[in-house]
């Protein structure tokens, strides 16, 4: 491939042609599992199903595309992609381990329009009049799915043989900040930072600055981690920032894949909610006695909570843009950055 790389036009349909072969890897991946794993028994294909569904179902691949992204813009040969097309498959079932998993911790119902691995589950275990609870055995199959997702993940970034430093600190990142958000549920002291620090960790770094890094040390150029972990800091509170408006004001299912006003029924305050605390102490009361969503959604309206968070996410996105104008990036890789900073900060789903 011989294209500019310097051409504005150039950026994205090479991107897109790496992310197309990270979905066919995992796809043939996936199903040489299958048949790996039902030539001992049929029923094992029930287990793999589980991952394979929920990663076929779609979801926005915003993982992957940042850490091609990072390897793009570091000067990665495209037709060498090889290792960075692994390292974004890696990535992607990561996030099916945490989407599975925390559905189970939210008693979520439904995951990228359809229902939630433990639901399903449990569902058949029913209709099939099988002994034992039936939600836990939706449990316990979506805890080994959600394993079985992990363990693939290692695999992909083995034969990446990226960064196993950054790696182990991704998933260190993710597990912790995870606990956290589940002990800021039960405990409603949470302040302001800590929550600030649970969004950036479990949800911020390894969704942007972590894939981001990890694809340009495949390119070889570790000194860009200094700017890309400032544009993912910001970005990625963005991101999860804009992640806790689409829970309290989105249109539901039908729209994201997902219920609404999961985290208000959760009871977890979120650093939307610890900035709508800061503007009216009843909030965190109301939240805590379980108030209904319509009233909580009416107060981040009359407080200035949901005007104050816009502000912030687009502050956030300026700033983690301003952190690539000195880094040695090509301007078309800039750009793109810039754009793909805006698409999920403004994202609507």
């Amino acid at each position: 491939m011989t294209t500019n790389m310097t051409t504005p036009g150039y950026v994205r349909p090479v991107r897109q042609d790496i992310l197309a072969e990270v979905e066919r890897e995992l796809r043939d991946f996936l199903a040489a599992e299958r048949k790996r794993w039902t030539a001992v028994d049929a029923r094992a294909g029930t287990l793999l199903d589980a991952v394979t569904d929920l990663i076929e179902a779609g979801g926005k691949r915003i993982r992957p595309a940042f850490c091609v992204t990072g390897y793009l813009a570091a000067g990665g040969d495209p037709d060498r992609a090889e290792r960075v097309v692994a390292a974004a498959a890696a990535m992607e079932l990561l996030h099916a381990c945490a989407l599975i998993h925390d559905d189970v911790m939210d008693e979520a119902d439904r995951r990228r329009g359809a229902p939630t691995v433990h639901v399903r589950h449990a569902r058949r275990h029913q209709e099939n009049g099988w002994r034992g609870e039936a939600h836990r055995f939706g449990e316990s199959v979506a805890i080994l799915a959600g394993d079985l997702a992990l363990i693939y993940s290692d695999r992909f970034m083995a034969r990446a043989a990226g960064d196993a430093a950054l790696w182990a600190e991704l998933r260190a990142e993710l597990i912790v900040g995870q606990f956290m958000d589940v002990q800021a549920a039960a405990d409603p002291t949470a302040d302001e930072q800590l929550c600030r620090w649970i969004a950036v960790t479990k949800s911020g770094r390894y969704t942007i600055e972590r894939p981001l890094v990890m694809g340009a040390g495949l390119a070889g150029r570790t000194d860009l981690t200094a700017a890309f972990g400032r544009y993912g800091a910001a970005v990625g509170e963005a991101f999860q920032l804009r992640d806790d408006l689409i829970d309290a004001f989105g249109a539901g299912p039908d729209a994201t894949g997902k219920p609404a006003g999961l985290d208000f029924e959760q009871h977890k305050m979120t650093l939307l909610m610890t900035l709508a605390v800061r503007h009216d102490p009843r909030i965190r009361d109301l939240q805590a006695g379980g108030a209904d969503a319509a009233r909580l959604r009416a107060l981040l309206v009359e407080t200035g909570t949901r005007a104050e968070i816009e502000a912030h996410i687009g502050r956030l996105t300026d700033q983690g843009c301003r952190a690539l104008d000195d880094a040695p990036l090509d301007p078309a890789w800039r750009a793109e950055l810039a754009a793909m900073a805006r698409q999920v900060a403004f994202r609507d789903r």
